[in-house]
């Protein structure tokens, strides 16, 4: 296998393989804003974190995720992430199936994060590209991706059919390896950058 689990440490946050240890922390931070009611994506209800967990890890058996629970600079679980959709042979995979306790957002916690697993994808397995996908209408997510420095590949119209029956169209972002120092040199300064 190409992409593995491993354990990726920064400041303000910590990266380790998703276990189902970390279910009580994960239902907690769920239920902080009550994300699984938000229509436009998918965010496990705090009585299903357990359920999640188990489907995340049986799609690492077969390959094609490799799933983190996202710890706090404390060591509590308050998110996910994954690399999935992993083309082994192609080295491309996508970061996603991301969320976080609503405490934990709109801080340097998620800037961190993704800095961690694009290096990790780029520098550490070398990756050609990684994607980045979202609901064409979930505009604080497209504007996080852009912020990275991502760049839109396009919209896939009537990609998914979403829980509640609507169609997802789903914009495709990605940075390819060319790119990553640019990229890498704005999430560093983002990252040093003093904040108010």
């Amino acid at each position: 296998m190409w992409a593995t689990p491993v354990t990726l440490r920064g400041e303000h946050a910590s990266l380790v393989p998703l276990d189902p240890a970390h279910a009580d922390d994960l239902a907690a931070a769920s239920a902080d804003g009550e994300l699984h009611r938000l229509w436009y994506t998918w965010i496990p209800a705090p009585d299903q974190v357990g359920d999640e967990i188990t489907r995340r890890l049986s799609l690492q058996d077969d390959g094609s995720m490799v799933p983190f629970a996202v710890l706090d600079a404390s060591g509590r679980a308050v998110g996910m992430t994954t690399y999935m959709n992993i083309d082994h042979s192609a080295k491309r995979l996508e970061i996603g199936s991301t969320w976080y306790a609503l405490s934990a957002q709109r801080g340097p916690l998620n800037t961190e994060c993704k800095l961690m697993l694009l290096r990790h994808a780029f520098e550490t397995l070398g990756a050609i590209a990684v994607e980045f996908r979202t609901h064409a209408l979930n505009h604080q997510s497209r504007r996080a991706i852009e912020r990275l420095g991502a760049k839109l590949d396009g919209v896939l119209r009537s990609h998914m059919v979403m829980a509640n029956g609507t169609l997802r169209d789903t914009a495709v972002y990605s940075i390819i390896a060319g790119e990553w120092p640019a990229v890498r040199a704005n999430l560093t300064w983002q990252m040093e950058k003093p904040r108010s």
